[in-house]
């Protein structure tokens, strides 16, 4: 087990190497997301309407917050959202794309 003094100066990544390790966590919340969000298309419900923004309403103040669809495009390598959408409707290839993903995906 590596042991590492709380007053030694290393980086992360110096650290990763020396534990022979890599950083797991990034790749493990997206594939959850992209679980989740497929489970939620699917359903055609309240959240649906919600995560595809076609509820009525104003924006609240201030920067404009990354929206998930977009977060899972970009590690999912999809084109469009109707790319996107549309593959989340086929189970089967909404699971080949997610594993995909996972091995071959950015954090």
């Amino acid at each position: 087990m590596l042991r590492i003094s709380w007053t030694e100066s290393k980086s992360n990544e110096t650290v990763l190497i020396e534990a022979n390790s890599r950083r797991s966590l990034i790749k493990t919340i997206r594939k959850r997301q992209a679980t989740f969000l497929g489970h939620v298309m699917r359903r055609e419900k309240l959240e649906h309407l919600i995560t595809t923004g076609k509820l009525d309403g104003k924006r609240g103040r201030g920067k404009q917050r990354e929206k998930m669809m977009d977060g899972l495009k970009r590690w999912l390598g999809s084109g469009s959202s109707t790319e996107t959408m549309t593959t989340m409707g086929h189970r089967e290839l909404w699971r080949n794309m997610i594993a995909d993903a996972s091995k071959h995906g950015t954090g």
